[in-house]
């Protein structure tokens, strides 16, 4: 079934709009460090504020059980406010009615935000109760959400029990983006998996080995795959939980594995290139990246694709030497999505370091969600984005 979007909502002017956003951002001290979430649901939010509505943008911070002063959401309002230009009201949640009456006092176009909606109990376990009290704070509910659609809490799916519920102009954008990936993609349609989180790679890679005509891999991906076959690998970071898995996937002929790797102590000193025919690690030695072969053998089949779909850092970027393979495939990705292909990027790591080479802008989906996009691709349907369907 398709999205109920905003254009679906009628007219909104002086009405209560409940707007969760994901706005769960890097902070340090009163400073947001990183503000890419908050740019991207800025569309909605304007849209909403064209229309008249009464804007109550809502998100969590971190993973509070109570209320967390070090979690509060004041630097965000600030930041937020800094690209409306205008000064956002941060708004108790600890009375609900005072709570409302500050919401009914505001005026056709105007915005103010809720304090951390998990300082309130019963948010992450989808409390009904509060559910409905939070509906009771609103007329409308618009989802932006998408980096935590795969959560079933109170302020993303309960309250769409009770009120009209559409989605914002992000959630849909990134929805149709990954549809585009998943159901008609243009062939040849490459996917790049990275990182090191297995429990969330295994099923993406399961669902595109139907889809993808060819998916790279790298990170402890690979490295548990070598493990797996036999390999010493020393210190390389690898998940035994899963060699079943591996073993089965792998060996897939859609599997583009690396022929070199760059091996070396963590701090990068002494880095090497290795190829994988000759890969025998001792205590104190791991695989952090990918090597310049494989750089070249992954190159041929970026600059093929007509669709590209990347997540997953190749090796420990961080640390110097061990970014290029990341950096590089990076670049290609950028450069293909900006010729030809329909690029789609996601992610906290995959979008730092889009970000920090400028090529972010090249990308036609640049996602929010890490988590949630990993599960759309793995075939899951995401709580918050079947609650605002037809």
């Amino acid at each position: 079934m398709p999205l109920k979007t905003l254009d679906q909502a009628g007219k909104l002017f002086g009405k209560t709009v409940f707007l969760r956003v994901d706005f769960n951002v890097p902070i340090k001290g009163k400073k947001v460090l990183e503000n890419y979430k908050i740019k991207k649901s800025l569309l909605t939010i304007k849209e909403l504020l064209e229309k008249g509505a009464k804007v109550v943008v809502v998100s969590h911070l971190g993973r509070p059980t109570r209320v967390d002063k070090k979690l509060s959401l004041k630097p965000v309002a600030v930041e937020l406010g800094a690209f409306l230009q205008k000064e956002i009201p941060l708004l108790t949640i600890s009375d609900l009615v005072k709570t409302k009456n500050h919401i009914t006092a505001l005026q056709p176009g105007s915005l103010a935000m809720l304090e951390n909606i998990r300082f309130l109990a019963g948010e992450v376990e989808n409390s009904n109760k509060l559910a409905e009290d939070l509906a009771g704070l609103a007329d409308v509910f618009v989802s932006d959400c998408f980096a935590v659609a795969h959560r079933d809490a109170a302020s993303i799916t309960g309250i769409t029990r009770y009120l009209p519920s559409y989605a914002g102009n992000l959630l849909a954008e990134e929805v149709h983006g990954l549809d585009a990936v998943l159901q008609h993609p243009k062939k040849p349609l490459v996917a790049i998996l990275g990182g090191i989180k297995m429990e969330t790679k295994i099923p993406v890679l399961k669902n595109l080995l139907t889809k993808a005509d060819y998916i790279l891999v790298g990170g402890g991906i690979v490295n548990t795959y070598l493990w797996a076959k036999g390999y010493k690998l020393g210190d390389s970071i690898i998940d035994k939980n899963f060699k079943k898995e591996i073993l089965q996937y792998c060996s897939k002929k859609k599997i583009i594995l690396p022929v070199d790797v760059i091996v070396g102590p963590k701090d990068g000193k002494k880095a090497r290139a290795v190829s994988v025919k000759n890969l025998t690690l001792k205590k104190g030695q791991g695989i952090f990246d990918i090597g310049p072969q494989t750089i070249k053998l992954f190159s041929k089949y970026i600059k093929k694709a007509k669709t590209l779909v990347w997540n997953g850092a190749m090796g420990n970027f961080e640390q110097h030497p061990y970014q290029y393979g990341t950096y590089a495939i990076a670049h290609l990705l950028a450069a293909q999505s900006k010729r030809i292909a329909f690029g789609v990027a996601g992610g906290g790591e995959t979008i730092q370091v889009l970000q920090k080479l400028h090529v972010l802008s090249d990308l036609d989906l640049a996602s929010t969600g890490g988590g949630s996009m990993l599960e759309y691709l793995g075939g899951k349907k995401l709580p918050g984005v079947e609650a605002v369907k037809k």
